[in-house]
């Protein structure tokens, strides 16, 4: 949907000629979020302005949907194209409702049509329209007015959007709350998206692609996974931290490792089975008791089933947590910590339990991207030595 093919910006100051942006090529599929990231002043906001022509570029194409816009229109461009930014950048002397329905009024719309346009959008960015439409942006809270501003972004529908570090500068609660948010929409409207920001996690949780700028230069493209597995230099392993191991915790659903191997006991068992069961999966040192619906209703340690006698249902434990197939592993990391167990249940949309997912897995799972990023990285090498 997006293609920028030799893009290229040389500002001249007084001091010679400075290259912000230095031959970028890339691609972005459509329906796909596009982080472009980097440290200040690398080129990754010139480059998304580029797009729209808020900066012209000096050499270089810019195609949308296989059509070069080098010759097309400025205004007829942007008004196909959303827009998003830090500073939001609304109309402090419009209401809510009249700044959402600008570019769709420029385009002709009738009057029924792009309120009705206004109020879809206020329910999906989850502000009631009856309460917010007619107030004006000074009395909203930060938060509340950056959603308008991707609001007004997506009012006339565009296929693709541009947003620079459009939830920077909204509190760390308030931020999570609007990327889920605008993550939710994607789901649904499937835009095209080229995203700025400098925040890595961010651009893990946001991003189907990332791509890393230093001083103009597009250095890595890559998928979120691959990037943190794999990358390319000492620059860009330095950019992503030493912790970019765990960083992949939020890239792997519980559904990619979880075991459907798991011992249970039902509430009528005796805890000698109990502790036959447990001996079943040496390395566990307890047992879920499950109803008839399969829904984990305790847990029996070891150490009560060894050391007494009687039923299941008088001698559990609560069960500390269980996790759902659909959370990512930096969640089931944090509960085992809490929880101070090498295990967790798994349950399904139903609650009943599914399988497991141990500790000693999604450490397997994680290393094993790791290995095979340098076994890659390690035969790129030898043939580029043999040539």
């Amino acid at each position: 949907m997006i293609k920028l093919d030799n893009l290229t910006k040389v500002f001249d100051t007084p001091k010679g000629a400075v290259v912000a942006a230095d031959h970028i090529s890339m691609e972005v599929p459509r329906g796909e979020i596009c982080i472009l990231l980097g440290p200040s002043g690398c080129g990754k906001t010139t480059t998304l302005k580029m797009i729209n022509r808020i900066v012209q570029p000096t050499s270089g194409k810019v195609f949308i949907d296989g059509e070069d816009t080098t010759d097309m229109d400025t205004q007829s461009l942007r008004r196909n194209i959303g827009y998003v930014i830090q500073q939001i950048g609304l109309f402090p002397n419009m209401t809510i409702e009249e700044n959402i329905t600008v570019v769709p009024k420029l385009l002709g719309w009738d009057k029924a049509r792009y309120r009705e346009r206004a109020r879809e959008l206020m329910a999906m960015i989850a502000l009631e329209p009856d309460a917010f439409l007619k107030r004006y942006p000074n009395e909203l809270s930060g938060g509340q007015q950056q959603r308008i501003g991707v609001a007004r972004a997506l009012a006339a529908d565009p296929p693709v959007m541009l947003m620079d570090e459009p939830f920077g500068a909204i509190d760390p609660i308030n931020r999570a709350v609007i990327q889920d948010e605008f993550l939710k929409m994607q789901q649904e409207l499937k835009k095209t998206i080229m995203f700025v920001s400098h925040d890595i996690d961010e651009a893990i949780k946001m991003g189907d692609r990332i791509a890393v700028f230093r001083e103009g230069k597009l250095v890595q493209y890559s998928e979120p996974d691959d990037l943190l597995a794999a990358p390319r230099n000492a620059f860009v392993e330095s950019f992503l931290g030493e912790d970019r191991a765990l960083k992949r915790l939020n890239l792997v659903k519980v559904n990619e490792i979880v075991s459907d191997e798991i011992g249970t006991v039902s509430p009528g068992d005796t805890l000698e089975q109990a502790l036959a069961r447990i001996d079943d999966f040496g390395y566990q040192n307890s047992i879920l008791m499950v109803n008839d619906q399969r829904q984990p209703v305790g847990l029996i340690t070891r150490a009560v089933a060894r050391t007494t006698r009687g039923y299941c249902r008088d001698h559990f434990q609560n069960v500390p947590a269980t996790v759902g197939l659909d959370d990512d592993l930096r969640k089931v990391a944090s509960l085992m910590f809490a929880q101070d167990t090498t295990w967790l249940p798994c349950v399904d949309d139903e609650g009943r339990v599914c399988g497991q997912i141990t500790q000693r897995a999604m450490t397997h799972h994680l290393g094993a991207r790791f290995r095979a990023a340098e076994r890659t990285a390690q035969a790129a090498a030898e043939t580029t030595s043999k040539e």
